[in-house]
């Protein structure tokens, strides 16, 4: 739901009522992923996607009812081989779809206009919805902050609220979106209540070193993923607002300097672009030994190889050299800007994702992975 937070709340500001469909489990090979949300309002009017077209007229209908009687649903939609024609998902996957009308009456309707709000205005926060239990608790919803304070109630019961807040600000605290088992009394017990929670928390950083005509690509492929693009470069001459307009910000200074003295995380990408040692070899060492998601640099072989010389004389480990994507991209035989930053990207995809980068023609390996492959993948 709150992938469509932007749209969401100009509807909620111009007083319009809306419902929501929102993806919140999947099996086998899905298009869309839990979170994933389409809304409908009063006027028939239509954002987001909840399948990439498969089922989106069943859902739309959905949320048309759900509007006309104020009920809550949760619906299955799966694949049906014996007939093409038949809603379902033709990709082999199955998905359930909670269906919440956004009114005035609705139970859970100023929490979750509060909650669309805070994701616009780049507050973390997190949302934990009902979705699966007793009818009258389907769909309702708490909205909770940092701080382990919450807004809404999920039925009346203290003890099951106070549970699901504190889960949703561990998952929130992860940056992660995923479901958790309750029972109806607010203890771990599995088997009563499952909850959907939604983490909203500002976009991860790309931090781009080197003002050369690949990172203007790169910075304008970054976006597109959602990033906060930064460009660093010590060369007051090329790091310049006219050449990086996409950027988010524009850092003049030396590369390692800016590096130890700006806030990374583990969803940070940092992209070396300077291929040259006096930049490369500072910066990279005190890269190598922060948190951040992607390390990369671009450069020939033999560059890398002199690169790699540098850094172990500079007392790198080879656990933490293991760590550096060089030559930085995929083999795509990439010769411009763009075929580079596109390279780029979709490496630093398939590390966040756990994709091999090989062609899916042929691969017996599944297309869409679920969380756990993901995250072994990364571990890896």
């Amino acid at each position: 739901m709150l992938d469509i937070a932007d749209e969401l709340t100009v509807w909620a500001e111009e007083g319009r009522d809306f419902a929501v469909a929102t993806v919140v489990a999947v099996g086998g090979s899905a298009p869309r992923g839990p979170g994933a949300a389409l809304a409908v309002d009063s006027e028939g009017t239509v954002v987001g996607s909840v399948s990439g077209g498969c089922v989106e007229g069943a859902v739309y209908e959905l949320c048309v009812r759900a509007l006309q009687d104020g009920e809550t649903v949760l619906e299955r939609f799966g694949y049906s081989d014996e007939d093409a024609f038949a809603v379902g998902l033709t990709c082999g996957g199955i998905i359930d779809i909670l269906v919440t009308p956004v009114t005035a009456k609705a139970p859970s309707g100023t929490v979750i206009r509060s909650a669309l709000s805070a994701a616009v205005r780049g507050e973390p926060s997190a949302v934990a919805r009902v979705v699966r239990g007793p009818a009258d608790l389907l769909g309702r919803t708490l909205l909770v902050r940092p701080d382990g304070s919450y807004e809404g109630d999920l039925g009346g019961v203290a003890e099951l609220d106070r549970t699901a807040a504190a889960e949703a600000r561990a998952a929130l605290e992860a940056g992660r979106t995923g479901t958790v088992e309750l029972s109806e009394d607010g203890s771990h017990c599995p088997g009563g209540l499952t909850l959907l929670v939604e983490s909203s928390v500002p976009p991860p950083r790309m931090i781009v070193f080197g003002a050369i005509d690949f990172a203007a690509a790169l910075v304008r492929a970054g976006k597109f993923l959602g990033y906060h693009v930064t460009v660093c470069d010590a060369r007051a001459v090329f790091a310049t607002r006219a050449r990086f307009p996409d950027a988010d910000d524009i850092v003049i200074d030396w590369p390692h300097r800016y590096l130890r003295r700006t806030a990374t995380d583990g969803r940070t990408v940092l992209c070396v672009l300077t291929h040259d040692a006096k930049f490369d070899v500072p910066l990279l060492t005190a890269a190598l030994r922060m948190p951040a998601a992607f390390v990369g640099a671009m450069g020939s072989r033999r560059t890398h190889a002199d690169r790699d010389r540098r850094l172990r004389e500079a007392g790198l480990s080879e656990r933490e050299l293991a760590r550096l994507r060089s030559p930085i991209g995929l083999d795509l035989g990439a010769r411009t800007p763009e075929e580079t930053a596109l390279s780029i990207a979709a490496e630093i995809v398939a590390l966040r994702r756990g994709g091999t980068g090989a062609p899916l023609t042929g691969s017996p390996a599944p297309i869409h992975r679920d969380r756990g492959q993901q995250e072994s993948a990364v571990a890896a």
